[in-house]
């Protein structure tokens, strides 16, 4: 389905009146809103190609119909969710699940949608056709050097699959780990995991990234091999320059500080990205600012003050991408709703008093340091929001113009109603 020109026109006409009513009001209660829209503008988030179908769960999934086929289908997927909010102006693609058969022709749509390729995904955590070894009991770690040797050789294809796309990143997130005391010797799965990580480091690129994930814990209970932000900044320390830790918030155990392991990354500089999502308990995968909006408030400021301390360009120097797996919404509408979270939660870091704030930490004044970060988070930062999509070409309200253009039923017309999306 194309969304047209005219049909982004009309339904913006029809809520332009409102729209400068509020962002006249909050142009004046807020003094750098001007500089904020632009950053607004510039700032775009990664769209996983495994979050264009209906996620599952162990006990069942109920797919909504129209779901992408293959990578070109979820390309202009992605591509639809880009000329809504024009914030959405990346793919990140999982291999085996995305692998490219005809790469210049990928290249041509991926053009034709004004999108780029994100970081590219490894999955060594599911044993694929035609593979001769198993990762039941873990892919980098495994005591058994020949699974090691197919699980680096993977990861090597996809570098090489991804030089050919335009990436220049790679995310590793491993399943490694054990679920009963005495199944592993930790030292040893550490050892194995480095030095195939090595290897993998080795073969990258010279202007390319590796991104190193942590998780708690899940499908391995007992541990995990890459458990925690310290493991995986271990890792991306004894591996080089090339290597940076990738913070998924989802990938903590509760009431975890995000914010401050956010913060310290970025000071050590090994802060690589971000893969966007919410919890309640740990790694639920729901909207990104559905349940936790004020810590992901707190985690942009932390980002905000700390990429602004280092010159750093908030567009570019860090990876930006959501990371969910959805079972009870329209998979498109949940990735429009995690771009606005986000960018609100960005919105409010950027109209944050720092000045009076480093005054008011400077004189440990608490009351003060908490009534500037609360004010922030609790302005209406949505008409600045609303505006930089204006200005960017895209839709005033993404989520009902979707609704309004019956995106989902023209996908089902188009793709079939039993159509079940590849990857997860």
């Amino acid at each position: 389905m194309i969304i047209e020109k005219h049909q982004l026109d009309e339904h913006n006409s029809d809520l332009l009146g409102s729209h400068k009513r509020k962002l006249d009001f909050i142009a004046g209660e807020i003094a750098n809103a001007d500089a904020i829209i632009e950053k607004l503008i510039d700032f775009q988030i990664g769209i996983p190609s495994w979050a264009l179908g209906t996620g599952g769960t162990r006990f069942g999934r109920f797919p909504a119909g129209g779901e992408p086929r293959n990578i070109e289908e979820k390309i202009e997927d992605i591509g639809l969710l880009h000329k809504l909010n024009a914030a959405s102006g990346a793919i990140s693609l999982h291999i085996p699940w995305d692998t490219a058969d005809n790469v210049p022709a990928i290249k041509a749509l991926v053009a034709q949608h004004g999108l780029r390729f994100d970081a590219m995904n490894s999955n060594t955590f599911q044993d694929q056709a035609g593979s001769s070894e198993s990762y039941k009991f873990g892919s980098l770690q495994n005591v058994d050097k020949g699974v090691r040797k197919q699980a680096i050789e993977h990861n090597i294809e996809v570098i090489r699959q991804g030089v050919e796309l335009g990436s220049k990143e790679l995310t590793i997130w491993l399943a490694d780990g054990s679920c009963f005391p005495g199944q592993l010797n930790f030292r040893k799965a550490f050892q194995n995991t480095l030095e195939s990580l090595q290897e993998i480091y080795q073969a990258l690129p010279a202007d390319w990234k590796v991104f190193v994930e942590y998780k708690a814990f899940e499908p391995n209970f007992y541990s995990t091999t890459v458990g925690d932000w310290g493991q995986s900044l271990l890792y991306a320390n004894k591996l080089g320059p090339k290597a940076y830790t990738l913070v998924d918030l989802g990938h903590h155990l509760p009431n975890a500080n995000i914010e401050q392991i956010v913060s310290l990354l970025l000071m050590e500089e090994k802060l690589g990205g971000f893969h966007f999502n919410d919890s309640k308990y740990g790694d639920d995968d729901l909207t990104a600012g559905s349940m936790k909006p004020y810590q992901l408030f707190l985690i942009f400021n932390e980002l905000v003050e700390g990429m602004d301390a280092r010159g750093m360009n908030h567009a570019s120097d860090l990876g930006w991408m959501i990371d969910a797996s959805h079972n009870v919404k329209d998979p498109l509408e949940d990735l429009l709703q995690s771009v606005e979270g986000i960018m609100m939660a960005y919105a409010q870091a950027l109209s944050v008093d720092r000045k009076a704030l480093q005054e008011a930490q400077a004189s440990s004044d608490v009351a003060r340091a908490q009534e500037i970060l609360q004010n922030a988070f609790r302005t209406d930062v949505r008409p600045l929001v609303a505006e930089a999509r204006l200005r960017a070409g895209a839709a005033l309200a993404p989520l009902e113009l979707f609704r309004q253009l019956k995106v989902r039923e023209n996908l089902i017309k188009t793709r079939g109603l039993k159509t079940v999306a590849t990857g997860l």
